[in-house]
């Protein structure tokens, strides 16, 4: 039988709560030691949390910039990939005026004459050389009209090289903005979520409910409060019962159907459920699959950690990423 929240606090090294606090808040980063600190009594985790709403707040306002210049991005590409292509229209379009205008002042220096009146007494085919003539004079009236789509051809293919260099260089200012404000939200999150992970998984292995947990979409933080709850639930092979017993696959099937994501109770499966994700991208509820023939998984909580319910003899726990060789993740929501 596991043991009473009063015996466990009981059989532990006595700690105040405000030692605990400023533990983490020093393995946060949020909180630098300093003799005026020191002085100072740490804030209680309900404060801590006010400031992780706060920044929660900064968060939203950076994920709305990065969704925009997204947006932005996109339509600089977009316009890039039009000017190129308008670039190589009008350049096809200039080669072909430039030999159009190329045959005729071939054609008008073969045919011209000093004075034509002589050839056409002369001619054995005065009609002929009269059509010659009038076929000429054509080409002549159409002279003008050539060079001019010469000319706006020559501009139009400039301008289209030019906006398409404009476009790019555009494009490469607001990726390195994306990735600027990405890093940004990336250290917001952990600054968000490392204390109050801790304060999450304490609770739940006191058996108290799981508070909200910053980042991550909403249905994929339900998942992982659904799975905190079942710390300490032994392991069952097949099992998906809780307060009973999990398999790996089990428990995050069992966990996200509690955020209404119905998943296949194999973890094969599961690998195909979704999109998968780098580790350097992992995000909450995200499903964390080790071995190279992914024959264990858990589900990913942030700073590092994941649950899962290991094997037979143990029970649904939480552990560090590095205890296992990772294979791969899978984002369901």
């Amino acid at each position: 039988m596991e043991p009473s929240r009063t015996a466990k606090a009981h059989h532990r090294p006595h700690r105040t709560q405000h030692t605990v606090v400023a533990g983490i808040l020093l393995t946060a980063g949020l909180l630098l030691p300093s003799p005026a600190a020191e002085a100072k009594p740490a804030p209680a985790i309900d404060a801590l949390r006010q400031q992780a709403d706060q920044l929660n707040t900064q968060l939203e306002q950076l994920t709305e910039q990065y969704d925009g210049l997204r947006v932005r991005l996109r339509q600089a590409q977009r316009a890039s990939a039009i000017a190129k292509a308008t670039s190589r229209r009008e350049t096809k379009a200039l080669k072909g005026i430039q030999q159009r205008v190329g045959r005729l002042a071939a054609l008008r220096y073969m045919n011209s004459a000093p004075d034509e009146a002589p050839a056409l007494f002369s001619a054995k085919d005065p009609q002929a050389l009269l059509d010659q003539a009038a076929t000429l004079h054509f080409f002549t009236q159409q002279d003008d009209t050539q060079v001019r789509q010469l000319t706006q051809a020559i501009q139009n293919a400039e301008r289209a090289w030019q906006n398409a260099r404009d476009q790019a260089s555009r494009s490469t200012l607001l990726k390195a903005q994306l990735a600027q404000k990405k890093a940004t939200i990336g250290r917001t999150l952990d600054k968000l979520r490392r204390p109050l992970l801790k304060d999450a998984v304490e609770r739940a292995e006191h058996g108290e409910s799981v508070p909200e947990i910053p980042g991550g979409s909403t249905k994929a933080i339900g998942a992982v409060r659904a799975a905190l709850t079942q710390l300490g639930v032994p392991y069952v092979w097949g099992g998906a019962t809780p307060g009973k017993g999990f398999d790996c696959s089990g428990l995050t099937m069992w966990a996200y159907k509690q955020v209404g994501v119905n998943l296949p109770h194999y973890g094969g499966d599961q690998w195909n459920a979704g999109v998968h994700v780098s580790r350097s991208d992992l995000q909450p509820g995200d499903l964390v699959f080790f071995y190279s023939d992914i024959h264990h998984m858990g589900m990913y909580l942030g700073d590092g950690k994941f649950i899962h319910a290991p094997h037979t003899g143990d029970h649904v726990r939480v552990a560090d990423l590095a205890t296992r060789p990772f294979a791969g993740a899978v984002r369901i929501v």
